[in-house]
């Protein structure tokens, strides 16, 4: 399959997933699922195939490193959320990620600091993250584009990302990777229909996901010129969503604890 076709096909697919996911289970599991490596995982296998297993391993040190700058991204949004609507939550998260990861590449940690430093700044942001009422009021219907709009705004990022990687080079191709396009677009279409505390939640829910995310690309930085693209990207896959599974329980058990 040419492969401009299956990143047509396969990030509109995703998106409308968690987007579904989310309406059906709420925003936290919407933003849960878009902690997977969604977009930066189909980065790093188109890049695989098109520039090397070499290129897309040395891309998973800018993908970890990402993490901490997708944290910034949360706090900076829902600090802004207080203050302002969604397209200046959304630019100040954005602000926050592009310093986050300039930061992070210029340091270029080696791997045991970045992991700890990644483990530690997720819990902290987890901890930073606004709270907002919620309210009781019903909430609006989505309007029959808000889907299509969703799906055409990740493509064309995701488009945009690999298509940018053989100027920029692996690290920066890994860290532009590992914006939240998905969350970015479900938690400002959930800002703008639901307000501030929908975007929470969705955030909320990838910063828990996103520990998944971290296991994976470990898993693939190790193993994809060891074992190959397929058996790598395989054995990444499989770590993630043990850690996935291992994170939804502990999201589900405070409400099955209430039961």
């Amino acid at each position: 399959m040419d492969l401009f076709f299956l990143k047509l096909v396969a990030t509109p697919i995703l998106i409308l997933l968690a987007s579904l996911a989310g309406r059906r289970w709420g925003e936290a599991i919407g933003g849960w699922f878009v902690g997977l490596p969604l977009t930066s995982g189909p980065v790093a296998f188109f890049l695989a195939l098109e520039q090397g297993a070499g290129f897309a391993a040395a891309t998973t040190r800018g993908s970890l490193a990402g993490v901490a700058a997708e944290a910034g991204f949360c706090v900076a949004y829902g600090t802004a959320a207080r203050f302002g609507p969604w397209p200046a939550a959304l630019a100040a998260g954005s602000i926050a990620f592009a310093f986050g990861a300039a930061a992070l590449a210029a340091a270029a940690l080696p791997s045991v600091p970045l992991i700890a430093l990644i483990i530690s700044a997720l819990t902290l942001s987890l901890s930073l993250l606004p709270r907002f009422e919620t309210g009781t009021a019903a909430l609006p219907a989505s309007p029959r584009w808000d889907l299509p709009a969703r799906m055409a705004v990740a493509t064309a990022l995701v488009l945009g990302f690999t298509e940018l990687a053989p100027y920029v080079g692996p690290e920066w191709s890994g860290l532009l990777a590992t914006y939240p396009v998905f969350a970015a677009v479900l938690a400002a279409f959930a800002h703008s229909q639901s307000g501030p505390a929908a975007a929470m939640r969705v955030l909320r829910g990838l910063m828990i996901g996103l520990f998944s995310f971290t296991g994976f690309f470990i898993v693939l930085g190790m193993a994809l010129e060891r074992l190959g693209t397929a058996v790598g990207f395989i054995a990444a896959s499989a770590v993630a969503l043990v850690i996935q599974g291992g994170s939804l329980w502990l999201m589900r058990r405070p409400r099955r604890l209430r039961q």
